[in-house]
């Protein structure tokens, strides 16, 4: 069965001396690896330097009855980017949410919906002109949504935020993983802050890269399988 749909690169490994294997995700059918050869000739029908991280790609492949990697028929660029591979803040931006996205993407459930999502925020990302230091933490807690681990805010004003319940208290948990007070209150508010408003919310770089942690925190203690991320510190030293 032949298939067309958008996909977002996620991460891309070299193979050999002539092929690259491409994680993407695509609007119609979640997660979807690619197998794509390196060549150099303007005559290429699939040029492999579109596979660039967080690209969005129309991309035309053919499903094998057993599954397993693809071989694109043709690829074209359906979201040009004007800054995200040019200033080096969104650079480092989405260097970190591709590395992200591939470890907490893995299900084909609901893919249209998180698909847009994500080409929606990158295409405001690339727009953006200042006000956008906050972004991957307003992306990743709204990203939750489209995971099902979503944080419960309808006891937002209780002092204590349970982060393996996901969900406000009036009195601390039987356990560590809690936030309490002002922490309690500025992750129930990013939370529901989206990307024209967040600029409102001032963080200095320490109190960013402390909420950046309680927010990987939580992704990690619903999400177990999710490893460290390789590029957390570059992230942090740019918007520090």
């Amino acid at each position: 069965m032949n298939i067309t749909s958008k996909i977002i690169v996620l991460h891309t490994l070299r193979y050999a001396d002539d092929k690259l294997i491409a994680e993407c995700l695509s609007r119609t059918s979640g997660r979807v690896t690619f197998v794509v050869r390196i060549s150099h000739s303007t005559r290429a029908t699939v040029r492999h330097t579109l596979f660039q991280p967080l690209a969005v790609l129309e991309a035309e492949w053919t499903v094998k009855p057993r599954g397993g990697m693809v071989t694109p028929k043709a690829v074209r660029t359906t979201l040009p980017y004007s800054t995200i591979h040019r200033d080096p803040k969104k650079t480092t931006v989405a260097l970190f949410l591709s590395e992200m996205l591939l470890h907490v993407v893995r299900s084909d459930a609901g893919a249209a919906a998180l698909f847009d999502y994500i080409e929606n925020s990158l295409e405001w990302l690339d727009t953006a002109e200042e006000g956008f230091a906050n972004f991957h933490i307003v992306f990743l807690m709204r990203l939750s949504l489209f995971l099902g681990i979503a944080p419960n805010l309808e006891r937002r004003t209780c002092p204590f935020f349970d982060l393996m319940a996901g969900e406000f208290s009036t009195t601390p948990p039987p356990h560590a993983y809690y936030i309490e007070q002002r922490e309690a209150a500025a992750f129930g508010q990013l939370m529901r802050m989206n990307f024209g408003t967040m600029r409102l919310f001032a963080l200095t770089g320490e109190q960013r890269s402390r909420i950046l942690e309680l927010v990987l925190l939580y992704y990690r203690l619903h999400l177990p399988a999710m490893p460290d991320l390789k590029s957390l510190d570059v992230l942090k030293a740019v918007f520090e």
